[in-house]
């Protein structure tokens, strides 16, 4: 980098914040917070993700004409704060009846231009196309950073562009490029699932060497309701080379310093001026700050944790309630919900039956006592007679099966929820994916709850996760991790008596739920062809307890809920 008298030295500071969605006045104080940080900061230029003044996806929020005016008004009262520094900011712009993603671009106590989001994804957890129209003006902005001098022609253009904008290559960032554009902004409210900051950076990386521009990609960081969004902003030079890199999961005011060459181009009315001179006569060069992407599993356990802290604390609660059980599941949730809360803010509830096992208890008991969490036991032995007494009449001449498992089940769930409505603890379900897809928990038992945090989490990558809290501190009995699993609702219960070993099932269920693929194509992957049918048959009978679970993180590619909508009434099998 020259020094920083050039006139191609540009200061950026991505404003990687955390919004709530509706919070309008919340939001618009934490933006004023970092224009305020990038101002002390001698940022020409600060960028705020998607949406930042509504949060994002305000979802029909979008319905309400009141709503989308007080954002508007919000959206005036930052523009009237943001003096002396160029601010891009997300918000919903509207236009008579229709309603738009926009980028706001102030200077001066002025928005000097708006772009609108031209590409709407429709697909997976998106809806866009429900509420926005699209755009079509690729706008471009002409400004000056480091001492650049006046003049009409040695101005630095730049091109501001919205979220899957950049997944197009014949898109915006393209005919920005042929405007004039040297670097672009590109805002986002990106959701998380494993893995995929690598597919960014390789879209982010392609474009910039394709269009010859900088890129700059600010994404939103926190949790809302099913998602995490998990912030990793980044900078990428016009050779396509990661130049800076936020946190993942945190909230930052990322800084970064780009070589950017004037353009050549003549100002003029396709091209909009913030400002003809430099704000900064002199200013140090600032170190770049590229933070290391997470190892896979830890950055599930970092996404999971975060939005078990978002969906609490935004939704007010302060503690939460699980059952414990003594196996991995349970296990891991409270490992979290410790980690994440404190543990003063969790309670375990261990509640055996006939079926319970010394070890199950002596585990729960072990588990509690490392993580330092109250442990309440409440037997239901008692309440069991009683439901099969009462059913008895009824029951006459048949053979117990899975409705006596089940009650066991059902009696655990109504405990949780008195403890939830007399306290006014959010109730935790430790369910995970594998017995989600299957259908192998209890409607209105294991499933009753107001969060269900691992519901996106195959039981093989419990395992793993379960691994990894232990090897920061071994909290997680041994014996839970190597026993087999088992419900423990009749006697000598193994998950396997009912589904195929967790080892064989999950890959199935990821080629049939996150792949799409048909049986036959399944099974020509070398899996045992009942195995294959006999899982597809699960998974498609058990969405009418699914739509009825609580809500819980999207980690995967394809989450049921949001991302997945198939129909309940559904004869199709294939």
């Amino acid at each position: 980098m020259k020094n920083n008298s050039d006139p191609d030295f540009l200061r950026i500071a991505i404003a990687q914040i955390n919004c709530t969605v509706g919070d309008l006045e919340g939001n618009a104080a934490k933006i004023k917070e970092y224009i305020g940080q990038a101002r002390r900061s001698q940022s020409d230029i600060v960028c705020f993700p998607e949406l930042a003044v509504t949060g994002y996806p305000p979802e029909d929020l979008l319905i309400k004409p009141k709503f989308v005016q007080d954002s508007l008004v919000k959206l005036k009262e930052l523009a009237d704060f943001a003096k002396d520094i160029t601010a891009v900011i997300g918000f919903v712009d509207r236009q008579g009846k229709e309603l738009y993603n926009a980028a706001a671009v102030i200077y001066n106590g002025k928005v000097k231009g708006i772009y609108r989001k031209t590409h709407l994804p429709n697909y997976g957890v998106f809806d866009e196309k429900r509420y926005f129209h699209p755009g079509k003006e690729p706008l471009v902005f002409s400004t000056s950073g480091g001492s650049a001098g006046g003049g009409k022609y040695a101005k630095i253009i730049f091109g501001v562009n919205i979220c899957e904008d950049i997944w197009h290559l014949a898109g915006p960032t393209e005919a920005q490029a042929k405007r004039g554009a040297k670097f672009i902004i590109n805002i986002n409210s990106s959701p998380y699932h494993a893995g995929k900051i690598h597919e960014r950076e390789a879209v982010l990386c392609k474009q910039a060497k394709v269009n010859k521009v900088a890129i700059v990609y600010v994404n939103l960081v926190g949790g809302q309701d099913e998602l995490v969004f998990d912030g990793q902003s980044m900078a990428v030079d016009e050779k396509g080379r990661v130049i800076a890199r936020a946190k993942a999961f945190k909230e930052q005011l990322l800084l970064v310093d780009i070589k950017i060459p004037p353009s050549r181009v003549k100002v003029n009315k396709k091209i909009i001026t913030l400002t003809d001179k430099s704000l900064f006569k002199s200013r140090i060069p600032l170190p770049a700050w590229v933070s290391k992407p997470l190892e896979l599993v830890e950055e599930v356990y970092q996404a999971l944790a975060l939005g078990l802290h978002d969906y609490v604390s935004k939704n007010g609660f302060s503690k939460v309630v699980m059952g414990i059980s003594g196996g991995i599941d349970s296990a891991l949730v409270a490992a979290l919900a410790t980690d994440t809360l404190g543990k003063e803010n969790v309670t375990g509830v261990f509640m055996p039956s006939r079926y319970s096992s010394q070890e199950s208890e002596a585990d729960a008991r072990e588990l509690a006592q490392n993580l330092g969490i109250k442990l309440l036991s409440i037997p239901i032995e008692e309440i069991y007679k009683v439901y099969l007494d009462t059913l008895e009449p009824n029951f006459t001449g048949l053979e117990k099966n899975i409705t006596e498992e089940n009650l066991q089940a059902r009696i655990r769930g109504n405990i949780l929820m008195a403890l939830s409505n007399k306290f006014g603890w959010l109730v935790l379900t430790t369910g995970n994916k594998s017995e989600m897809s299957t259908g192998y928990a209890t409607l209105y038992g294991d499933m009753a709850g107001g969060f269900a945090l691992i519901k996106d989490v195959p039981k093989t990558l419990v395992y793993k996760l379960s691994k990894y809290r232990n090897s920061f501190g071994a909290v997680i009995p041994e014996r839970i991790l190597t026993k087999e699993p088992t419900a423990e609702l009749k006697a000598n219960q193994k998950d396997s008596d009912t589904l195929p070993v967790y080892e064989t099932l999950d890959p199935i269920l990821k080629e049939y739920i996150e792949e799409d693929k048909d049986l036959n194509k399944i099974i020509a992957l070398g899996f045992d062809k009942e195995t294959v049918i006999r899982v597809a048959g699960m998974v498609d009978k058990s969405e009418y307890k699914r739509r009825q679970s609580p809500p819980g993180i999207k980690i995967t590619p394809k989450a049921f809920g949001r991302d997945r909508r198939m129909p309940i009434t559904n004869k199709y099998q294939g």
